[in-house]
């Protein structure tokens, strides 16, 4: 089961805690995409000498296909307003009905009332710690190998 992590990744501290998610996700066996590794950085990509043109083309193309091909969208939540660019990929993965679900650690929320409609509408579920999070991709690794033996 193949598992987009969508996060805003524009400091050392998202970067980290992304990298940090990742690597408790592949521990438990989870193939990952995680777009600051697999879909390029732009600072990075202009040192090689591309454009912003090719960069912003690279990079989107590189994450929609990863998304249509993942299984799974897992969004990281934390922040009291949520990236734009984890919000267009969680709108991709849900048009191409994928399973979309949410960690959030940060009890901070742009509405007083929680988080936006929009984003709960999405998201089957909001995990706040890990061990539930991994325990319910468990059991939907299953379900999906389970359909899948029934085809």
């Amino acid at each position: 089961m193949k598992i987009y992590i969508a996060a805003p990744l524009f400091n050392k501290m998202e970067i980290e805690r992304n990298n940090s998610i990742n690597k408790i996700l592949e521990q438990e066996g989870f193939e990952t995409y995680l777009p600051q590794r697999d879909g390029g950085l732009f600072f990075n990509l202009r040192q090689k000498g591309f454009s912003d043109k090719e960069i912003k083309e690279q990079i989107f193309a590189s994450d929609y296909n990863a998304i249509i091909d993942s299984d799974v969208i897992l969004c990281l939540l934390d922040g009291r307003v949520l990236d734009e660019g984890m919000c267009i990929e969680l709108g991709i993965a849900y048009a191409f009905k994928k399973h979309c679900i949410g960690y959030k650690t940060d009890y901070r929320s742009q509405d007083k009332f929680g988080n936006n409609i929009m984003l709960e509408g999405t998201l089957s579920e909001i995990f706040n710690n890990t061990i539930e999070l991994i325990n319910h991709l468990k059991i939907v690794a299953i379900s999906k190998f389970s359909t899948a033996l029934n085809y």
